[in-house]
């Protein structure tokens, strides 16, 4: 065995050992110090001013605030449009010990139901548990009184007012002042490619039919702001600036909202449409559609069963008639026919035609009628149109032609938008030989002016074009833009936008205007006139000219029997006119649908309407209450 060795320390090793690990250890720590010190200066220091504005976003935020919008009066002050307050019932769950108790003790208190309760539970799950959730969102006053009795009692809730859109007139402006309603998918693609998105970030409902629609960035105003300091959490802490949003502008239309509910009154079942003009200015003073709707509906949401009623029903009350009903104008255009024929010297005020009862053209078969069958006999322009003599005017038009016809009426605005603040408008029809060519792909024929030249055949006109037509024949010309909006108001006062102008007629001979007046006047006040007997022993004097719309065709050895055809196929009954006739104030159109004779049913209405706006000596004058 060999002998055990002693080993002996190499202390020098072990030093030299140590100092390498120490020395290793030491470059270590010293570049992790470099990098730390290094990550705190590019923090600190080169990236300051970043994280500061992360720091601040995170910790204040910017909130937006919806302006109130703007409210609508009519022509004498009376508020049509107003933000009403609606009170909700608002829980804040973590303020809350038992959420399943409170719902069940307010349920018995307030009569919350299931409707209720389900969209609670739903909006519960997608909110932060400090978030006022809603319960009910309209209040009842007797459900508001009854919580505040008891409020001491449920910690956590609370009633919060809002305001929401309320119509005072409900189905009576329901076509011309329009509606508000939610914002949906299609309003934010809207506003977000016209750069409106942000003045909206705090608004739930925006315009989405007439007046509301149309004015819509008059009477939004602009979105306010409030800084606020929140926590970690999302809790508002404090409210650091606050600028407050600048409200809508209030709005004064040209409508008399009294004026209005006449002609609700005087229309009461019919359906159709009534248009009033001021014709010096060009003043929507009256639109109503009949059927119509409450558009209060709209505002807090309409249900699917009430909206699919609307949206089926065989009276279409969603369409304006007024603005969008197209129906042929039957002999309510003759005036301006006979205007284009005096002006083309096709016609003189002497001319004459005999009237036996039918019209033929040489070489053509068809047979064209007088609405009188024995005929009227020899009838010149002004007892033409007195009378409505049908053969007159088949003439007339033959000799015209399509081509002067329909751009003698252009002028007067048939086939053209009137360019009313309103977006629900049809232009009608106008028919020419172009319309037809790229329309049906035939061919203009004889016998289609024949029918234009009785306002029938593929003539369609809205009661709006035919109040500015007859508007332009009492101004001698002069075509106004028709406006419902009148001005807006301010702390100053109110302010009155100017009369809108369009393109003005221009004929040959200025004396036309009066033989076409003159025998509008004689429609009114002659015996033999159309509307004689609806207007006898008025206390002012008033001019006009009726018509019957025919729908469906009645072959010639037949005589027109309403009682068997469909209702939806009898005449339309059509009325225009104008008082008081050497100084017109008033212009207006009467359109209903299946009702017969112009005559005997639309000109009483107009009648109705008249008397109302220009009562008796003895009686007071309308004044909007």
């Amino acid at each position: 065995m060999p002998p055990n060795r002693i080993t002996i320390k190499d202390h020098t090793a072990e030093a030299n050992l140590f100092a390498r690990r120490s020395i290793i250890a030491l470059v270590i720590v010293s570049v992790l110090l470099g990098i730390l010190i290094s990550n705190l200066y590019y923090l600190q220091v080169t990236r300051f001013n970043d994280y500061q504005t992360r720091s601040n976003g995170n910790r204040i935020k910017v909130l937006p605030v919806a302006p109130n919008r703007g409210l609508i009066y009519d022509r004498n002050g009376v508020l049509l449009a107003e933000n009403r307050p609606i009170f909700s019932l608002e829980l804040i769950p973590e303020q809350i010990d038992d959420l399943d108790e409170t719902l069940s003790k307010l349920k018995t208190l307030l009569g919350v139901n299931e409707q209720n309760l389900e969209h609670f539970n739903r909006e519960l799950k997608s909110k932060r548990r400090f978030k006022p959730v809603s319960l009910i969102n309209r209040m009842t006053q007797e459900q508001v009184a009854k919580f505040s009795v008891n409020q001491h009692h449920f910690i956590g809730v609370s009633v919060e007012a809002r305001l929401k859109r309320f119509y005072r007139y409900a189905d009576a402006l329901t076509h011309l002042v329009g509606y508000v309603a939610k914002i949906n998918k299609r309003d934010l693609q809207k506003l977000a490619e016209s750069g409106e998105e942000a003045n909206y970030a705090a608004t739930y409902d925006i315009g989405k039919q007439g007046v509301e629609k149309y004015h819509e960035k008059r009477l939004h105003g602009q979105v306010g702001y409030q800084e606020v300091e929140v926590n970690s959490r999302g809790r508002i802490i404090r409210t650091l600036k606050f600028e407050p949003p600048i409200p809508g502008q209030d709005i004064i239309l040209n409508i008399d909202i009294n004026l209005q509910l006449k002609v609700q009154e005087a229309l009461a079942d019919k359906r159709g449409s009534v248009v009033v003009l001021d014709p010096k200015s060009g003043g929507v003073l009256a639109l109503f559609s009949n059927p119509s709707y409450d558009p209060n509906l709209f505002v807090h949401g309409i249900s699917n069963k009430e909206y699919n009623y609307l949206l089926n029903s065989k009276d279409k009350p969603l369409i304006n008639r007024a603005t969008q009903g197209q129906y042929p104008p039957a002999s309510t255009v003759k005036p301006a026919l006979a205007l284009i024929g005096l002006d083309e010297e096709v016609i003189t005020e002497a001319s004459r035609v005999f009237d036996s009862g039918t019209y033929k053209l040489k070489n053509v078969a068809h047979t064209w009628r007088d609405w009188y069958r024995w005929g009227h006999g020899w009838v010149n322009v002004t007892h033409a149109i007195e009378i409505s003599c049908d053969i007159f005017f088949y003439d007339l038009s033959y000799r015209l032609g399509i081509d002067s016809i329909s751009d003698g009426m252009a002028k007067f605005g048939f086939g053209e938008y009137t360019g009313i603040d309103l977006y629900e408008e049809s232009d009608g029809n106008m028919p020419s030989r172009g319309w037809k060519r790229a329309r049906h792909n035939q061919p203009w024929y004889i016998g289609d002016t024949i029918s234009v030249g009785i306002g029938q055949g593929y003539w369609t006109s809205t009661p709006l074009q035919l109040a500015l037509s007859v508007s332009a024949l009492v101004n001698r010309g002069k075509n106004h833009v028709p406006q419902i909006i009148r001005g807006h108001k301010t702390n100053n006062g109110d302010v009155i936008y100017p009369t809108k102008d369009s393109m003005p007629i221009i004929i040959k001979n200025n004396k036309n205007w009066d033989v076409v007046l003159d025998a509008m006047y004689g429609v009114v006040n002659r015996p033999r006139g159309g509307a004689y007997k609806a207007f006898r022993n008025t206390h002012y004097v008033s001019a006009g000219k009726t018509g019957t719309a025919q729908l469906v065709a009645i072959a010639e050895d037949e005589k027109y029997d309403a009682e068997k055809i469909a209702a939806h196929h009898r005449d339309n009954a059509m009325y225009v006119g104008f008082a008081p006739y050497e100084n017109p104030e008033l212009v207006i159109s009467v359109a209903l649908e299946n009702a017969g004779g112009g005559g005997s049913n639309a000109a009483p209405i107009a009648r109705q309407i008249m008397d109302y706006y220009f009562p008796k000596p003895e009686e007071p004058e309308h004044v909007a209450k």
